[in-house]
């Protein structure tokens, strides 16, 4: 029997010279000699107990010994559950307790808080630093440099990836081989990867995007990865001459927008730049164009599912819009209260279906089934509407809607409303409380550097472009908005900070 992944993300490569991995202080790291530390980091597991099946928590840093802890449980059929490196101790305590791992994986510096969680919870505590070393290494040293692997089928667990959890605890999202598989050779083939592609990469690793989206893309195709440990501008405009692709979030674009070193010239040799994980603002999409010359190809995805839509290659990406479904992935708008299918131009619910949908929630059936329907199709939680082209376009999040007087109000309408006035860098529009409609809308907005816009100039700019019960009641000035490690605007801290501003 094979094993699905590692048969087509890694044996294709493992004799290969070629570079794999380009490293900032000028090292790399051959397809050849990732393929033989993954081996020995499959031995060091099976040596700590680790089976087919089992369990694997990282809470790591990005380096290249964390890709082989990756390319490890898939060797050995086990489960790996990446842990977002910003977690607490306390926070850790539950995604151990729920995914009971046989092995927990942390850096040397978080050993003595997560040592006892582990123990209770009857797992191993293995250390891997930042700089490769630490007692996984080590014990992976002693290993040999080939590895037989597991039998897995297309239907077997890979990674268990939890959700961000801004609404009670988070979610395991089960994820197969299958659904990895689908979408590393789709995307693959939708994005014309090949192994002389390269590839800038600053996203973490504990994420969908970084870790499968783009390195899985990669891993298929024999390209080569610049692997940075994080997002530097200075380490991006370096590298550029030397790469072909880049998928990053929309702040990295914004911030590289705000240096003067990105030209037509630098990207000249770039043929692709990708944006996910939060939503690109439709100003970005077209000061990047003006700048380099370059579309940035947006497209839509989420932990349960990966990648669902994308804007195409050849053909017209469209500032606001995700694109068109993937092939062999459904995607249909319906009504949230029925489920009734919706027509186009009208705003519902999105749902998906396909090879890349996951398959429910670890250990939680009962929040499966409302997920879940029974015919396949996945409940998102994400509000759109396809236009007449097809394209699909993101409204926001089903919780984010705002219902004000009885009317709904989607945030991404008065957003982008607030974000093509002068002065306006980006914004968040929130509900809260009000005392005679239920929820007012509040709008939180970043001016641009330099601007004097002032908050009663956005609100009367506002009145001619948006109908009144649209309006924000009160404009906020901050200096940042709130996000996640993947840039996604955090609109929960939001609410819980101005919960009571219309009361």
């Amino acid at each position: 029997m094979s094993n699905a992944l590692y048969d087509a993300l890694f044996a294709p490569h493992a004799k290969s010279d070629a570079v794999f991995l380009r490293l900032t202080d000028g090292d790399g790291l051959s397809h050849r000699s990732f393929a033989e530390m993954a081996a020995r980091f499959a031995g060091a597991l099976t040596a700590d107990g680790v089976k087919a099946g089992d369990r694997v928590a990282a809470q790591v840093d990005k380096c290249p010994e964390a890709l082989a802890l990756y390319a490890a449980c898939i060797q050995t059929g086990a489960v790996l559950v990446p842990l977002n490196t910003a977690y607490t101790p306390s926070e850790i305590d539950y995604f151990v307790g729920n995914a009971e791992p046989r092995l927990v994986v942390c850096g040397q510096a978080a050993a003595p808080a997560l040592s006892a969680i582990a123990e209770t919870n009857g797992a191993t505590l293995r250390t891997l630093n930042a700089d490769g070393s630490g007692s996984l290494r080590a014990l992976a040293d002693a290993q040999a440099s080939a590895f037989d692997p597991a039998p897995r089928s297309t239907d077997d667990l890979a990674a268990i990836l939890y959700t961000s959890g801004t609404t009670g605890r988070s979610k395991g999202a089960m994820l197969t081989h299958g659904n990895l598989l689908s979408n590393a050779l789709t995307l693959s083939d939708l994005w014309r990867f090949d192994a002389e592609d390269v590839l800038i990469h600053a996203l973490p690793i504990f994420h969908t995007h970084g870790l499968f989206v783009a390195v899985n893309t990669c891993l298929v195709t024999g390209a080569s990865i610049i692997f940075m440990p994080r997002f530097d501008v200075d380490a991006i405009i370096k590298a550029m001459p030397d790469a072909t692709t880049m998928m990053g979030v929309p702040t990295f674009y914004t911030r590289l927008l705000d240096d003067a070193r990105l030209t037509k010239d630098l990207t000249k040799g770039m043929r692709l730049f990708v944006s996910g994980s939060a939503p690109l603002p439709a100003e970005t999409h077209r000061a990047f164009e003006a700048r380099t010359g370059h579309r940035l190809l947006e497209r839509y995805g989420m932990t349960e599912t990966n990648m669902n839509t994308s804007n195409p290659y050849d053909g017209d990406r469209f500032a606001g819009t995700v694109g068109l479904p993937l092939p062999g992935v459904e995607v249909r708008v319906t009504d949230p209260a029925t489920g009734t299918p919706l027509g186009k131009g009208e705003i519902g619910v999105i749902e998906v279906r396909g090879p890349n949908v996951f398959h429910g929630y670890w250990r939680m059936p009962d929040k499966t089934a409302e997920e879940l329907r029974a015919n396949g199709f996945f409940i998102t939680g994400d509000l759109g509407t396809f236009d007449e082209r097809g394209y699909l376009h993101i409204v926001g999040r089903q919780k984010d809607l705002i219902i004000s007087g009885g009317f709904n109000i989607y945030p991404k309408e008065v957003e982008t409303a607030l974000e093509a006035l002068p002065g306006v860098d980006e914004s968040a529009v929130i509900g809260v409380p009000h005392p005679d409609f239920g929820e007012g809308v509040i709008a939180i907005v970043v001016p641009e550097a330099g601007t004097q816009a002032g908050a009663d100039d956005l609100a009367d700019a506002l009145k001619d472009k948006l109908a009144r019960f649209k309006q924000p009641k009160r404009i906020v000035l901050v200096d940042e908005l709130p996000r996640n490690a993947m840039g996604k605007v955090q609109k929960n801290v939001l609410r819980e900070q101005f919960v009571g501003l219309l009361s």
